[in-house]
């Protein structure tokens, strides 16, 4: 299967790891590709290269929680493949845990609900590493014991178990994959943002570095390109269907280790860090096993984490200097 002359939809289009999957979309040349977001945290300017290789592109400003709206963009477009990547991120369900679950369940079921329907073929469904909890070994597999630690890794596993239910007592076309913590260029650096565009952009500032807890809690990243690769190929995969694929490094990296990194490639040896209380359900170590997705659809981690380091903070600083000069 291939997504060449496929009328396609991706939610959460605008967002970071979205953005990236409407760029390599675009270059598989379908015919319709339509992008909905409600800009709770993406941005239209996300969309530039996914424009430049697919001018048609089709935006739509709403939620997937729009049952109605939803169904009228996907029957308008006559749509065939979702990339489900709507999603009110970690950040955000620490503040505000009941929307942050009700929005990321309430999207899948409206998906499921549709696929059931006959109203499109494929969902492809993007879960998260959280889902876990934290490790009780590594690295972790599919089988790996889930236990979530906030409501956000809560809404994501919810959203996972209904993709598989509706597999199974609807026969729906359906893949879960699950990547680990994901880094990039576009990752939101604003409200909610992730801990490497946070350091870089506290970095650019001279600003003093938070780091929650001890530092010494490990995580798993992948560079977004890499996932945005592994969409297009579980799609492409029927082996992939019904199950639950990890996307990782396989390799962990502490807190610590990271923020030195990021200082030492921008050369801000001097700025200061300081340890600060942990942050609620932070989980303590992640590593993820990837003998799945490469058993599945020969999955291979293209970028190594040193390399999209630099690149992902060469990004920031680049972005930094044209708002400077823009002034």
């Amino acid at each position: 299967m291939t997504l060449l002359d496929k009328n396609v939809l991706i939610t959460g289009g605008a967002g970071f790891i979205g953005s990236h999957l409407c760029e390599e979309v675009a270059r598989k040349r379908p015919k319709r590709l339509v992008v909905v977001d409600n800009l709770f945290l993406g941005k239209k300017n996300n969309l530039k290269g996914a424009l430049r290789l697919y001018p048609k592109l089709k935006f739509y400003k709403t939620s997937v929680t729009d049952y109605k709206k939803l169904k009228e963009i996907i029957r308008k477009n006559n749509i065939e493949v979702v990339f489900n990547l709507a999603v009110v991120p970690l950040p955000a369900s620490l503040v505000k845990p009941e929307m942050a679950f009700n929005v990321n369940v309430d999207s899948v079921l409206n998906l499921c609900e549709l696929a059931r329907k006959g109203y499109y073929k494929t969902l492809i469904h993007c879960s998260s590493s959280e889902a876990y909890g934290s490790a009780q070994y590594v690295p972790m597999d599919e089988k790996h014991p889930c236990n979530p630690s906030t409501a956000y890794a809560a809404s994501k596993l919810s959203g996972d178990q209904l993709c598989l239910a509706y597999a199974r007592a609807y026969g729906i076309d359906v893949s879960v994959l699950r990547p680990f913590n994901n880094y990039g260029p576009r990752q939101n650096a604003g409200s909610y943002a992730g801990i490497i565009p946070v350091v870089i952009k506290r970095a650019l500032k001279g600003k003093t570095i938070d780091i929650y807890g001890d530092g010494r809690q490990t995580r798993d990243y992948i560079f977004v390109q890499d996932t945005a690769s592994a969409f297009i190929d579980v799609y492409k995969t029927r082996a992939a269907r019904n199950q639950v694929i990890n996307v990782a490094s396989g390799k962990e990296i502490s807190v610590n280790e990271l923020v030195r990194a990021i200082l030492h490639i921008m050369d801000a040896k001097r700025a200061k860090i300081r340890h600060i209380s942990p942050r609620p359900g932070d989980v303590r170590r992640h590593c993820g096993d990837v003998k799945l997705a490469r058993k599945t659809f020969d999955f291979k981690q293209r970028i190594r984490f040193e390399d999209g380091l630099r690149q992902t903070i060469e990004w920031y600083v680049g972005n930094n200097r044209k708002r400077k000069e823009q002034k």
